[in-house]
């Protein structure tokens, strides 16, 4: 790798990012928090980038999984750190951001994609299997852990005991395994589209591969850790425009997963819905199957209470939006409707948020 590569923007600004970040300039003023924005952006776009450098070399399902796999990684790293740091207060951290998270994917990121996708191409095609692979698993995982807390006894409120915790826990491990071997193994047809020009792809070499990996670590640490140091301050501004205080977590887990939304739509303008499909979808799978378990962990180790169920009206706000998505996605096609009608149910879900 020649060392005028290194000299590229995607290299350029998660150097600065965590020099900055270290420097503690952060929160030193709106100038410095404007920057650290510009700086977070930028370590956003780079992330994107090495993520399909290192996708083009694995090849796919693999380089979608590896990006979800980090986002999901750093995802529950952060949200550890805040509820062992804020104790009883945090009490609803986990279950919020969780939501949050998977509302945005399967209604924003999935809805741009099909949205950008249909104005582009009209249709799009994809295999149903995988579509259908996806919603099985994330429905199963989303029911046990945000819907059934609020109608189990032993326990008064949307918590779970210790024992309940401990079974959920691995059937979301159970489901996300079992999805995993089917994804790379026994059925990873479903969640390709043969190529009609292979030839036109590049594919990297191993040492960039391995370059662009670290820096793909580096990029998502660094928008966590950056978004979470900017947390004061748009905790700061929504409070000045009277907003709830619920809408920063919105706002945070929109930053987080910034880099996958991106690679997603880049994929949908590029024609490959799968792509889109297995970024959005995998994430919000992964999302869910892995951070209720690492955090159920914690809150047992700790003995911090762990809210997990949703009230009412998050409870049709997620109904609405699977059963939109398994609507959307069951033809193996898609167009401009499906995804306009997910943005709405994404705008009702932040309009919701600020004005509940």
């Amino acid at each position: 790798m020649r060392f005028r590569e290194l000299l590229h923007y995607t290299y350029i600004f998660p150097v600065l990012a965590v020099v900055y970040y270290f420097s503690g300039l952060m929160g030193g003023g709106v100038i410095y928090d404007i920057i650290a924005g510009i700086l977070l952006i930028g370590s956003v776009l780079s992330a994107v980038h090495h993520a399909e450098v290192v996708a083009h070399k694995v090849g796919e399902p693999f380089g979608t999984i590896i990006l979800a796999l980090c986002i999901t990684i750093i995802e529950v790293a952060l949200i550890i750190s805040l509820m062992v740091a804020g104790g009883d207060q945090a009490i609803t951290l986990a279950r919020d951001t969780v939501f949050a998270a998977v509302m945005l994917i399967l209604n924003g990121i999935l809805g741009i994609c099909i949205l950008v996708g249909g104005v582009k191409y009209h249709e799009q095609f994809f295999a149903r299997t995988s579509a259908t692979t996806y919603l099985v698993s994330i429905v199963s995982i989303l029911i046990l852990t945000l819907v059934l807390p609020n109608f189990t006894s032993s326990v008064n409120g949307p918590f779970y005991n210790e024992a309940q915790l401990i079974f959920v826990s691995i059937a979301c491990l159970v489901i996300y395994g079992v999805f995993l071997m089917v994804q790379t193994m026994r059925h990873r047809s479903y969640f390709i589209v043969p190529d009609e020009h292979p030839e036109e792809h590049y594919i990297p070499s191993l040492s960039k591969t391995l370059i662009s990996f670290g820096f793909l670590v580096v990029c998502l640490v660094i928008v966590v850790l950056m978004a979470k140091g900017l947390s004061d301050t748009i905790e700061n501004m929504v409070q000045s425009l009277g907003a709830p205080k619920s809408l920063v977590g919105v706002i945070i887990a929109a930053v987080v997963l910034l880099p996958e939304g991106v690679a997603a739509i880049r994929a949908a303008r590029a024609n490959q819905i799968q792509s889109s499909l297995n970024l959005a979808l995998g994430s919000a799978l992964a999302s869910i199957g892995l951070t209720i378990p690492a955090v159920s962990t914690v809150c047992i180790m700790y003995d911090i209470p762990l809210v997990l169920g949703l009230d009412k009206k998050d409870v049709i706000l997620l109904s609405l939006s699977v059963f939109i998505v398994m609507l959307s996605l069951s033809r193996g096609k898609t167009n401009i409707l499906y995804g306009t009608v997910l943005l709405v149910n994404l705008a009702a879900y932040i309009f919701t948020v600020i004005v509940p």
